[in-house]
């Protein structure tokens, strides 16, 4: 029970031990004295409350605002002491904020937990009591024995027992946890890969062994122990065993496999950030304005105290005939009557706290997130989603992005190679309709003289078809086209399966122009060479590693021939080939790599038998060596993978998604930088980088790579350091992969920031989910402070997602991870810029001006409170009536500014995308500085004192303002400064609002008019519930007085004359780059509308620029280069149209 009660309250229990012992099946010992482990369950929790913690918890972080606590202060002293006005007028605003607050807090995360179900509940088949159970996902145990199913995830981290295949293998995809979408095979221990039906594994004894749970994805270490009749046989356990939770089952029919880790003590899990509140600039700036106000608030009410004391120190004003004291009053302590006098002065100026700007943001807020799903740009219509707002906390967070780190595979790119050119033999080829064209020629050359592949070629395309790990899908059949050239039936019958995409795009390739990779059997590998099979008999490979960048394969031909095919990047195939075209293939290799493809070159040889059995027996003997395998592996391949023959080159294309160079450079035009994180190669990484314009052509690229140790390490950011400070002219990007970062981040961290802020771009590759989220807080706590977004598409990138200030998912192909735990989902990458530059814009400078705006209206509705105690011997009476006090914030002034910050929108949508160098002009929170915030402070002392002191001259003197001589007493005074303040700071807000609809309108003229009927049925009627009725015919007399109307009018064109004047002398003598656009939004419409609106010969001029500004936005032929120059002529035709 109390371990329920723990993890209710998100509490997990301690390990007692660094390793965990596992009876499969839960199998445990008959002994008496032997006590289970407890282990998680496998629940998956993404959401922040329980029912249990969501009151205490929701109210401790809604009482961490100033605001908040502040009024629960003020209402508790209320309470206690007797004070000039009502507990009411403190309780009811602080329960109605608390309580809207808490109910959309608590909304927010039932989706949270609605989504967690849907996970938790998801149906699992598990082996218990001799036959398949069906359950949910979340009644999973470690010990169980789970079958999965091809195409299905792994609900838990589990121990590989069995598969379809008799060897025990299978093939996952981790695509949503690493970024990775190569298939990696896992293996089976033989004893337990024969046990492939339920009734032989419900017999299976057998314990595991291994560590606790540990984030590392690539790291396990444990062992199994099997009892077989009277022995125990003990096998090793690593991570070519493990299958993690969120991997996708792929190529094989089924596996069986036993928990080990499951819920939130699974890889996946361990590697999510623990969900923290984020809190907007917006917000951190309000609870300083709070704190600004607090003093002023305090030294407003000391100084009422002093003075009320000053003010009594002559005996006339002491205690004057008709306000006598009583005893009590007269034996008093003075200490306890000045603070009891102090808390009364600071209750009667509370309200200039505004309570209700905290609901009035949260109502903005959520009500505001809507508009970004109903967003039909947002929306795509191919896959029919839309964006999705997880959290309405942080949407002005979006007008403050000063970094985006983003994910590669997935969120950059669609995942989908394909492949576009060749060089065989030093002459290029493009692929037309499944046939190898060489350069020069063109499709409608005659086929006869292509119906055969020259020898060359054909040896290239069988390297080609030989050199992977491409994989066949296990259901196929091998019905297959006996068509030399029209192989597209065979392809489109097989489903490849490769270790990379580009090698299942190489391997389809070859299959359409007619040699196709038939599949594997046994130790060989069957083709098909235009339609005569052949088959080869595969003696080593010689696994890819980063070191030496290319991978091999050595094979005996069908004639006996024992062959070399390898394949890698040009660095590592070229200065080991001593034939070939090796000049004409290097400059091929760089017309490639310039036209964004990712690059491979392809080289062979031959071997004797005698070289052969050397080469044999020196790999048998650092295969099994036990000591220093990898150091003489390395040996072996080198000494292998030398004096190549080198047959040609590819050029395979990652297609990007849609516009993502436009983002990326629209990005860059908007002050942003962009940082790649990704869990590809390097070379990988960088050509994609390249592709997409995160990376110029013009750019000098640095490399911090491959180190081991922290001097290296070190020696090498000096060097980059001096370079930068050389070169500060180009423009530099920066390449580090995760051992350099790990490094670099260790004891070099300023130097490394240093390297980073001089570079335009930023690539991190071979990055770790925790590394990624790791140089997110590194830039998010650097002194700079910059606001951070994160987005990406997979489980791998949910941590960077969690630590950014704002996290982004993109709905991919691979599981929604990302978008369960991002603050906002969008569909495609593309979208990221209007969700920035457009609804990021929007919604900052909407919330800045509802803040502001806040702050102004209670200055100048609490300041008239403090003038009048100079009036009445700091008596601590108040200038208004209660109910005004309590409904002024809530009703009278608080709808406009809330439509404003609804539907408010300054700058035409079209201009602020088309535009991104406008978002520069509220970066940094420039809208909600110190200068604005004075401006808007001053600006209410001003207008306050105008109310005042207006009001004052005209009934200060003479209160006969009616026609009877009957006279006005203090209640008509101060309604009658309440009614020009109402007037004055609506009028206000319809002065900032430069969209209006007639939702403002009605919400703007309405809150006058709703004031004015009110106040004349609020004191018409005599109401039997009220103890006094201060205000009863009040308002209608004041309304008789033709002076009163008078008074009204000035005092409002007095306050909002310098306004205007200052808005229209600002606005034609220093505009702003936003209030220009605001102007060429109203003149100019880039339409067939604007130009009918315009004389002749400019019209024509109009034409022509629009006409050549959409050829520039429809080209799709663009290299990076192109792309970034016709986005600066692009940039420059709107500056001209705009100019005219």
């Amino acid at each position: 029970m109390l371990r329920w009660i723990r993890q209710q309250l998100g509490f997990d229990p301690p390990h007692q031990s660094d390793t965990r012992t596992i009876y499969i099946a839960n199998r445990f010992p008959q002994h008496g004295h032997y006590v289970p482990q407890k282990f998680a369950d496998n629940r998956i929790i993404s959401s922040k409350y329980t029912v249990w913690n969501f009151v205490p918890k929701n109210l401790f972080e809604q009482f961490r605002r100033v605001a908040n606590f502040y009024f629960l202060i003020i209402f508790l002293v209320q309470l206690m002491i007797d004070t000039p006005t009502s507990p009411i007028t403190s309780g009811l605003p602080l329960f109605f904020v608390i309580t809207v607050t808490a109910i959309k807090q608590g909304y927010e995360d039932w989706l949270r937990h609605k989504a967690d179900n849907e996970v938790n509940g998801a149906p699992v088949y598990v082996v218990r009591s001799g036959g398949l159970v069906k359950t949910r996902s979340k009644n999973i145990r470690v010990g169980d024995i789970v079958r999965v199913a091809k195409d299905e995830t792994f609900p838990a981290d589990l121990v590989l027992l069995s598969s379809d295949r008799a060897e025990g293998s299978c093939h996952v995809t981790t695509a949503s946890l690493d970024g990775e979408t190569n298939l990696k095979t896992h293996v089976a221990v033989p004893e337990t890969a024969v046990l492939q039906s339920v009734a032989n594994l419900d017999k299976l004894v057998a314990v595991v062994e291994c560590q606790q749970p540990e984030a590392d994805l690539y790291r396990f270490v444990g062992r199994i122990t099997i009892s077989q009749q009277i022995e125990e046989i003990v096998r090793p356990l690593g991570p070519e065993s493990l299958l993690l939770r969120g991997a996708r089952l792929k190529n094989t029919k089924e596996i069986f496999g036993v928990a080990v880790y499951t819920g939130m003590e699974t890889k996946m899990a361990l590697n999510y950030k623990s969900k923290s509140q984020k809190r907007s600039a917006v917000e951190k700036s309000m609870n300083s304005f709070l704190i600004i106000y607090l003093i002023i608030l305090l030294f407003e009410a000391i100084l009422s105290t002093i003075l009320k004391y000053a003010w009594q120190a002559e005996e006339k004003w002491n205690e004057p005939w008709y306000n006598q004291k009583t005893e009590h009053e007269r034996n008093s302590s003075k200490i306890l009557r000045f603070i009891s006098d102090f808390l009364a002065f600071l209750v009667l100026y509370n309200f200039i706290i505004p309570i209700s700007l905290y609901v009035t943001v949260e109502m903005q807020k959520f009500l505001g997130s809507f508009f970004i799903g109903w967003d039909l740009d947002l929306y795509h219509e191919e896959t029919n989603q839309r964006a999705q707002v997880n959290t309405s906390d942080l949407n002005e967070e979006l007008g403050q992005v000063e970094y985006v780190f983003t994910d590669k595979t997935g969120t950059l790119t669609e995942n989908e190679m394909q492949f576009r050119e060749c060089s065989i033999n030093g002459i290029k080829y493009q692929e037309i309709n499944g046939k190898l064209i060489p350069e020069g020629l063109t499709e409608d050359c005659p086929d006869e003289s292509r119906q055969s592949l020259m020898k060359e070629e054909e040896l290239f395309l069988k390297a080609v078809c030989l050199c992977h790990t491409v994989q066949i899908s296990a259901d196929q059949t091998d019905g297959m086209s006996d068509s030399p050239w029209h192989a597209n039936g065979i392809a489109s019958q097989l489903e490849y399966y490769a270790s990379s995409p580009d090698e299942k795009a190489l391997v389809e390739a070859a299959s359409r122009v007619g040699v196709v990779f038939t599949g594997t059997s046994a130790e060989s590998m069957e083709i098909k060479s235009l339609g005569k099979p052949e088959r080869y008999k595969l003696l080593h490979v010689l696994e890819f590693d980063p070191n030496r960048r290319r991978m091999s394969v050595i094979v005996e031909s069908p004639s006996g021939d024992k062959l070399l095919f390898t394949k890698g990047a040009e660095s590592s195939i070229l200065p080991h080939s001593r034939s070939g075209e090796i000049d004409k293939t290097r400059l091929h290799v760089d017309e490639f790599a310039l036209k964004g493809l990712r690059t491979l070159c392809v080289a062979y040889r031959r071997f004797t038998t005698e070289e052969y059995q050397e080469i044999d027996k020196r790999l048998h003997k650092a295969r099994t060596a036990l000591q220093q395998r990898e150091e003489q592996l390395a040996d072996v391949f080198s000494f292998i993978e030398k004096d190549l023959e080198l047959l040609g080159a590819t050029g395979v294309e990652d297609r990007l998604q849609e516009k993502v160079q436009e983002t990326i450079e629209a990005l860059r035009l908007a002050g942003i930088k962009v940082w790649v994180l990704t869990g590809d190669k390097h070379e990988t990484a960088v050509s994609v980088s390249l592709s997409c314009g995160h990376f110029h052509r013009t750019m000098n690229i640095l490399e911090l790579v491959q180190h081991k140790s922290d001097s290296t390490c070190a020696e090498q950011l000096r060097q980059l350091a001096r370079r930068i400070k050389d070169d500060h002219v180009i423009q530099h990007g920066l390449v580090v992969d995760g051992t350099s970062l790990s490094l670099a981040l260790r004891e070099h961290e300023k130097l490394f920031m240093e390297v980073c802020k001089n570079c335009s771009a930023v690539l991190c590759c071979r990055m770790a989910p925790l590394q990624k989220a790791k140089v997110v807080r590194l830039l998010k706590t650097s002194p700079e402070k910059p606001i951070t977004l994160a987005i990406g598409d997979g489980a791998n990138d949910v941590s960077m997602i969690q630590e950014a200030h704002v996290g982004i998912g993109i709905m991919g192909k691979e599981g929604r991870q990302a978008v369960r735990n991002s603050d906002y989902a969008i569909a495609r990458f593309k979208f990221l810029s209007k969700l920035l530059f457009v609804h990021g814009h929007f919604y900052y400078i909407r919330i800045a001006t509802l803040v502001q705006y806040f702050f102004y209206k209670n200055v100048c509705f609490i300041t008239p409170q403090f003038l009048y105690q100079f009036f009445c011997l700091f008596s601590q009476q108040t200038l208004y009536d209660s109910v005004y006090l309590t409904l002024y914030n809530i009703c009278f002034t608080s709808l406009p500014v809330l439509i404003y910050s609804l539907f408010e929108q300054h700058v035409h949508p079209h201009v602020l995308q088309s535009k991104p160098a406008l978002y520069r002009d509220i970066s940094k929170n420039a809208h909600l500085g110190y200068k604005p915030f004075l401006y808007w402070t001053v600006l209410g002392f001003c207008h306050a004192f105008v109310f005042f002191y207006g009001s004052y001259l005209l009934m200060g003197e003479d209160t006969s303002l009616l026609g009877n001589g009957q006279m006005f007493g203090n209640w008509t005074f101060g309604t009658l400064v309440f009614t020009v303040m109402v007037i004055t700071v609506t009028f206000k807000m319809a002065l900032e609002t430069h969209f209006w609809t007639w939702i403002n309108h009605f919400v703007t003229w309405g809150s006058i008019v709703f004031y004015f009927l009110f106040s004349l049925f609020y004191g018409g009627i005599i109401w039997p519930f009220l103890h006094t009725q201060d205000m009863y015919f009040v308002f209608v007399q004041l309304l008789s007085s033709g002076s009163a109307w008078f008074a009204i009018i000035i005092i409002v064109v007095a306050c909002l004359f310098l306004d205007v004047m200052k808005k229209v002398l600002f606005r034609h003598l220093q505009p702003t780059s936003t209030e220009k656009a605001q102007m060429y939004s109203n003149r100019v419409a880039l339409s067939d509308e604007f130009i009918a609106l315009q004389p002749l010969s400019r019209a024509r001029n109009q034409l022509s620029k629009i006409s050549l500004l959409r050829q520039v936005q429809v080209s799709t032929a663009w290299t990076p280069c192109a792309a970034s120059q016709m986005g600066k002529q692009h940039a420059h035709l709107l500056e001209e149209c705009w100019t005219d």
